[in-house]
């Protein structure tokens, strides 16, 4: 094989009360990866659309070309050439996981090519470095289910322990972008670093009610545990109009709404498409009254994650 391209999908993170623990992926938008072999050694850019020109193009500085690296230093390859185009299809620092997605995408491509030496999940560490490049910390949140598809749950860090729990037929997510921008790492410098008894016994009430309202299919519960006492009151801050667009949500039939990862995007979950894209409609409206274009995308949770488009 001497080409291929593909694709990984955006994604939700800490998914309102499941903060660093909690992620899902959607059906799109995201980034897609093309690799091509070339005689002489060495991983180069060759081109990037869809960045502005912000992204690095050095290959060690780049999010989908780090991954590479990491995985051919890991495998003892040193003379493998190739050259990288990425599409950047979603806005840089949005909340929808588009480091993510490049990370999955450019890690996914160049294991395929290699004749897949190492499984998806065994893919997980070198994808995780791909946020470490991108804003310092090598969370699994986004990567994790852009990687392995469905709603995924962080358990531990050390050791790395990742899996996926089944999720309701019926349950749509409605995710929101503000034209805004919110940089990840002043997301997080802005949390508290300690956290009272109070709020973390009701905020661990809320984690095992999600996980159990979506493995029984019970939207009721889902509902009510969608509740985050911890991350979104100090984060919703940083995005206009937040309290009035989750509002607009939940009056249109959402079963919650939040910021979704470091934001400023937000998301809300759904029983039924049609209920999904009311929500959306309201959202955007809302956001509009106070004078922020944004765009939306309702979405099954995606289970398949990344996709193979083109090989030769």
């Amino acid at each position: 094989m001497n080409y291929i391209k593909v694709f990984a999908p955006a994604t939700v993170a800490n998914v309102s009360c499941g903060f660093d623990i909690f992620g899902f992926a959607i059906e799109e938008p995201g980034d897609i990866v093309e690799i091509r072999r070339r005689d002489e050694p060495g991983v180069i850019i060759k081109d990037i659309f869809g960045d502005g020109g912000r992204l690095p193009r050095k290959a060690e500085k780049n999010t989908v070309t780090g991954v590479m690296l990491h995985l051919l230093k890991h495998l003892g390859i040193k003379d493998f050439g190739c050259e990288v185009t990425l599409h950047k299809n979603m806005p840089l620092g949005s909340g929808m996981g588009s480091s993510a997605a490049s990370a999955v995408a450019g890690v996914v491509a160049m294991n395929e090519l290699l004749d897949c030496p190492l499984s998806r999940k065994e893919l997980l560490p070198f994808a995780m470095e791909g946020e470490r490049i991108a804003s310092g910390s090598a969370h699994a949140d986004n990567v994790g289910p852009a990687l392995l598809g469905g709603f995924v749950i962080i358990r531990s860090y050390a050791p790395l322990d990742v899996f996926s729990i089944p999720v309701p037929g019926d349950l749509y997510c409605t995710l929101v972008h503000p034209d805004i921008e919110i940089n990840t790492k002043d997301a997080r410098y802005i949390l508290r670093d300690e956290v009272s008894l109070k709020n973390t016994i009701s905020q661990m009430g809320n984690v095992a009610g999600l996980v159990a309202g979506l493995m029984m299919e019970d939207y009721d519960l889902i509902s009510r545990s969608m509740v985050d006492v911890i991350i979104e009151p100090v984060r919703s801050i940083l995005i206009p109009d937040f309290n009035l667009v989750k509002q607009a949500a939940l009056d249109n039939g959402a079963l919650g709404c939040s910021i979704s990862g470091s934001g400023p995007s937000m998301f809300a979950l759904s029983r039924g498409i049609e209920n999904a894209r009311k929500v959306g409609e309201v959202m955007k409206a809302t956001f509009a009254n106070a004078g922020i274009e944004s765009s939306s995308h309702v979405s099954l949770i995606n289970k398949g994650g990344p996709v193979v488009l083109e090989r030769n």
